[in-house]
């Protein structure tokens, strides 16, 4: 990262101290953005089963889950390390019970991290160490281990083109989450948008990923010509007025889209086709129309509920799949911290009544050990 570090890991007070800087009403905005963040994902927790059977006395199977033991988190430096970025990836992981939790991220020219960032850090878990590290560099250090930083069991996080591409070839030495590509929003709008500000806000809301990177996408999908018209004229006036105008400039001339369809019906469907990492339905009613809504990482419901409103607020993961992904994925999760084990249990009598027919069925797949390893238990039982 071109900067001269002789520890990289951050200490404690460091940690506190940048907490401790905030100020009382940015601090106040993070402990509620993670409090609404722990309320939604202590939801997807997962319990421990176990299944039995009266027809099948003796036997008894199940399912354990158990936290990933280690875990490292990328978090990118661009503007700034993102605060919002670590609430979503360290909170799933703490409440999955992970007990190692080391978060990467670059350090500014002066080896320095974002106070904001260590603010969100210290709310978010205890066992979280921070190190002063970013880019392919990072997901190396993590993957393999180095003297300084210790190996981790899954790799989580967003990243650019050189993070991603780190992760994807560190995959298999250690799990990863998912390959990120540029951020996306796509917004279905009806006939009853062309009136009063709403193409305003929807520009506002296509800009909110435009200025992202020049790789980032805005689509607006609609079904009344006139509205395009109105969110194209005013994409140029709000542009205009942005402190990364260049960026958002340039990923809307390379991957902005205005799509004017012949009905509504249309729109959802080529929505669906895109399968897009942020999906906006900004129509009245909105709950009418989500059950055909396939293909999306988050959805969005309503003229209330901007795409900025998921990426802080209001507590569902804003790590999402993008480039398509979202027809086979999801949002990060607990579930991405921890491991499933079944378990089989069954007593001699209830793998004496079932022995002749794994048997048969391994002898048919030509597997004549494996009926073996059961018929050899059924003999010992009549002895």
């Amino acid at each position: 990262d071109g900067v001269e570090i002789e520890n990289f890991l951050v200490t404690p007070e460091e940690i506190e101290s940048a907490y401790d800087s905030l100020g009382e009403e940015f601090q106040e905005i993070l402990l509620q953005a993670a409090a609404n963040i722990e309320k939604f994902h202590e939801k997807q927790i997962r319990r421990d089963y176990v299944v039995t059977d009266e027809k099948q006395p003796g036997v008894v199977t199940g399912l354990r889950f158990t936290p990933i033991e280690r875990v490292g988190i990328c978090i990118p430096a661009s503007p700034k390390a993102f605060p919002s970025s670590i609430l979503m990836n360290v909170i799933p992981a703490r409440l999955a019970g992970v007990k190692e939790i080391a978060l990467v991220t670059p350090p500014d020219q002066d080896g320095k991290i974002n106070p904001a960032a260590l603010g969100a850090a210290y709310i978010a878990a205890e066992n979280v160490k921070i190190y002063k590290i970013g880019g392919a560099q990072a997901v190396a250090a993590l993957a393999y281990g180095t003297e300084s930083v210790p190996a981790v069991n899954k790799i989580v996080g967003p990243g650019g083109v050189f993070v991603a591409e780190a992760k994807r070839q560190v995959s298999g030495q250690v799990g990863i989450d998912i390959i990120a590509g540029p951020s996306e929003i796509l917004i279905i709008a009806d006939k009853n948008n062309n009136k009063n500000h709403n193409p305003a806000r929807i520009a506002a809301d296509m800009l909110s990923q435009a200025e992202h990177d020049i790789h980032a996408s805005a689509i607006l999908i609609t079904d009344e010509d006139t509205l395009a018209q109105a969110v194209q004229a005013e994409l140029a006036l709000q542009v205009e007025k942005l402190p990364r105008r260049e960026i958002a400039e340039k990923s809307l001339k390379s991957n902005g889209k205005i799509i004017v369809t012949r009905d509504f019906n249309q729109a959802i469907e080529i929505a669906n086709q895109i399968a897009p990492e942020h999906l906006e339905l900004y129509v009245d009613n909105p709950f009418d129309y989500l059950s055909r809504i396939k293909n999306a990482g988050s959805v969005f419901l309503g003229r209330y509920a901007p795409e900025a409103l998921g990426d802080y607020f209001a507590g569902p993961n804003h790590t999402l799949p993008t480039s398509g992904a979202a027809r086979f994925s999801g949002p990060l999760s607990v579930d991405d911290f921890v491991k499933k084990s079944s378990f089989i249990y069954y007593a001699p009598q209830a793998l004496q009544a079932v022995a002749d027919s794994i048997a048969a069925f391994a002898e048919n797949e030509g597997l004549h050990a494996h009926a073996q390893s059961v018929l050899i238990r059924k003999e010992e039982a009549r002895d």
